[in-house]
């Protein structure tokens, strides 16, 4: 499979694949593609239906094959940035849920689980997580611009939830309320921030779909 990135903020992503090679993506997120190539639909039976459904994803996959060299597109949905991720055994990512787009057939996505309860029942958005494992490539959304940073052993990043795009399994994440009463009532951000601990690569959206939504309600008509 070849690819191409193209379209800046409102990105599209084309595969080029030969005979017989196969894309697996999320409900709605092809955009275009050759006559050739033929779709599947699959739910990967009952447990995996549940668990996607639980961590923001659709229940049915589509799965895509090429009958001779063929070529899709697979689009984003929110303005911002389409990445690629090279999976390797013992070496997966952390998504924010809803980020997957699409993969290789040889990419494993599954709910991922904060371990300590604090980071599970405080965190909002980063409670539940995608994690992307097996071999191949992957391609994820991120909203608005992405920033990486390299996080060496032991060195950490406080992170407002909303701005965790993703992050290598190696990674620690946890939570770390705000301190002092008067940073909580009067500062106007959240209760609580993420941690994220090194050793690993972590991925920071710089326009959070949340955050959007949350700016755009206040000006939406009000129920009469």
């Amino acid at each position: 499979m070849q690819y191409n990135i193209i379209g800046g903020s409102f990105p599209v992503v084309t595969c080029s694949l030969a005979d017989g090679e196969s894309m697996v993506t999320e409900k709605g997120s092809m955009v275009w593609m050759t006559p050739n190539m033929q779709m599947a639909t699959s739910g990967g039976g009952l447990g995996k239906m549940f668990s996607k459904a639980f961590s923001g994803e659709s229940m049915f996959q589509n799965i895509y094959t090429a009958r001779g060299a063929g070529m899709i597109a697979f689009g984003s949905s929110f303005p911002g940035k389409i990445v690629a991720v090279q999976i390797q055994p013992g070496h997966s990512w952390v998504l924010q849920k809803s980020a997957f787009l699409a993969s290789e057939m040889g990419v494993e996505l599954s709910i991922f689980f904060n371990k300590k309860l604090g980071a599970g029942f405080f965190g909002g958005e980063g409670f539940i997580m995608q994690r992307l494992s097996g071999s191949g490539v992957a391609f994820a959304e991120i909203d608005g611009d992405l920033v990486e940073y390299v996080l060496e052993a032991g060195q950490q990043m406080i992170v407002d939830t909303g701005y965790v795009a993703g992050f290598e399994e190696s990674v620690s994440i946890d939570i770390q309320s705000v301190r002092g009463v008067k940073n909580v009532v009067f500062g106007g951000e959240g209760l609580f921030n993420t941690v994220l601990s090194g050793p690993g690569r972590i991925w920071l959206q710089t326009m959070p779909i949340s955050g959007v939504a949350g700016a755009i309600i206040p000006y939406l008509p009000a129920k009469s």
